[in-house]
């Protein structure tokens, strides 16, 4: 397909690819030149302030992982719930 740069620089994406890839107004994509090609690579933008709630979440999760128990076999895993699975 070939496509045409236009006023102020800019190329209209054919309608079977827009709708293949499914997207839409607003998305954004990060523009990469490589090797004398133009790469258009969909990205999501996410506000500060939810990129530092995530930050938070997986700094909790770690800390809570490291406090968490852990078992050589499944058959310790089961004692330690005071369940004898050879008496199952």
């Amino acid at each position: 397909m070939l496509a045409e740069i236009r006023g102020r620089s800019q190329i209209t994406i054919p309608a079977e690819i827009i709708k293949k890839l499914g997207i839409s107004e607003g998305d954004k994509f990060d523009i990469v030149e490589k090797d004398g090609g133009i790469f258009l690579c969909p990205v999501i933008v996410y506000p500060k302030e939810k990129i530092a709630k995530i930050a938070k979440l997986i700094k909790d999760s770690e800390a809570q992982l490291s406090e968490q128990e852990s078992f050589d076999s499944v058959e310790d895993m089961f004692a330690d719930m005071g369940i004898d699975i050879d008496n199952v």
